[in-house]
């Protein structure tokens, strides 16, 4: 597409730039409470496997969650449920503040796991409202530049995100770092509150809300490019991810601070900016499929680049580079699921996108921690690593539509 084809820049519309805001600030939220919540169980407990615990409080609410959250969303005025959701991102980060700061103590850690399971419950709805929300902002002309710039400041909240709730917990502590993300949650809902959007709910009589739901999974698992792109990713995250296990890597293996933490845990979604930013203004259309393929196969090979990484300036290259591979998966599979989704059913599909990708960073967490306590560290995120190759190799069989996949099929 040549570059006098695009259509205007999303960023003249108002209504877009709200939206942004609200999904920056959301991100910064709950990113400066995951640093500093993975900071302060590490150090509480010196075990890889409360790392993983951590994953499995959030994502277990989360999966239980989720497919209401998307009825809810198809069915209730959106920019209302998520201020209440941004809301209650500020309630966590606080009564987190109160644990680290002495002024809430519960015998064992308990209480911290059941702060992050409130965020998981949060975060079910913060996607399907983004995405919903995107719809009604941008016209469909503007679909494939809005995912990409989209994808741009999901990736500057995971860059900056990471990067300020580690030097806030190094610098000004624990209590400090959980209070900031208390005021990015408040600040997350008031830009959804002053959003000028048509908002408009269904009309007529709703269906029984199981049946809803039955009928938002029938929709994904009957639709062979979303579905792959989606289980590409969720297999990919679930066996590749090793930002859980980053504070063990830190102390136990490159021997640094809460500040390297940041750094690490920002790098990838640097390089996810980068390329976000190229694809916002060159959208693919031709080879998409092989192009995600080869994206989630090159993040596969970081990941065990990095695992046999001992230099710090080597590990930050190596993530960095799997951002890069990320970022181009994430905004392909933002567009394929923004094209492919009808617009009333986008609340419950998203909130299936959701439980395949959102859920499976928690989940991830989870098995990362299990299979280092299992398998010691680098090993376990070795394997992980040749596991995502493999998941490449096996849907590029099972889902022929999604290798020979061109963007303007879907349009």
């Amino acid at each position: 597409m040549s570059e006098d084809a695009l259509p205007a820049s999303p960023l003249r519309n108002r209504a877009f730039v709200e939206l942004l805001a609200f999904r920056i600030l959301a991100i910064l939220s709950y990113q400066v409470v995951a640093v500093t919540v993975g900071w302060h169980i590490y150090e509480l407990t010196h075990d890889p496997l409360s790392l993983g615990l951590v994953g499995l409080a959030e994502v277990i609410p989360y999966f239980c969650t989720a497919p209401f959250a998307g009825y809810l969303v198809d069915h209730l005025p959106r920019r209302r449920l998520g201020a209440i959701a941004c809301a209650c991102l500020a309630t966590t980060a606080l009564l987190l503040t109160a644990i680290a700061t002495g002024r809430l103590a519960w015998p064992g850690h308990l209480l911290i796991y059941a702060a992050i399971a409130l965020t998981g419950t949060v975060r079910t709805f913060l996607g399907p409202i983004y995405n919903a929300l995107f719809a009604r902002a941008l016209p469909r002309a503007q679909f494939g530049r809005g995912a990409g710039m989209g994808s741009v400041v999901f990736q500057l909240g995971l860059v900056i995100g990471p990067a300020l709730g580690g030097a806030l917990v190094g610098w000004a502590g624990k209590g400090v770092a959980y209070g900031v993300a208390a005021v990015l949650g408040v600040a997350a809902g008031l830009a959804l509150l002053v959003m000028r959007v048509e908002d408009a709910m269904p009309t007529g009589e709703r269906a029984p809300i199981f049946a809803s739901i039955g009928e938002g999974l029938r929709f994904v698992f009957g639709h062979q490019v979303l579905l792959g792109a989606l289980a590409l990713d969720m297999f990919a995250v679930l066996f590749g991810g090793a930002v859980a296990l980053l504070p063990a890597f830190i102390k136990d293996i490159l021997h640094a601070g809460p500040e390297a933490l940041g750094i690490l845990r920002a790098t990838p979604a640097a390089g996810a900016v980068l390329v976000g930013a190229w694809m916002a203004q060159r959208p693919p259309e031709r080879g998409a499929g092989r192009l995600l393929l080869a994206a989630v196969a090159g993040f596969g090979l970081c990941i065990i680049g990095f695992a046999l990484s001992r230099q710090l300036w080597l590990s930050v290259a190596l993530l960095f580079a799997s951002g890069l591979c990320d970022g181009v998966s994430v905004v392909l599979r933002s567009t394929i699921l923004q094209l492919a989704t009808p617009d009333a059913m986008r609340g419950r599909v998203s909130a299936i996108n959701g439980i395949f990708i959102g859920s499976s960073n928690e989940l991830g967490a989870f098995e990362s921690g299990l299979a280092a306590k299992l398998l010691r560290l680098v090993p376990s995120v070795v394997f992980g690593g040749c596991m995502t190759l493999a998941i490449v190799g096996i849907t590029a069989r099972l889902a022929p539509r999604l290798r020979r996949l061109d963007l303007r099929e879907l349009h």
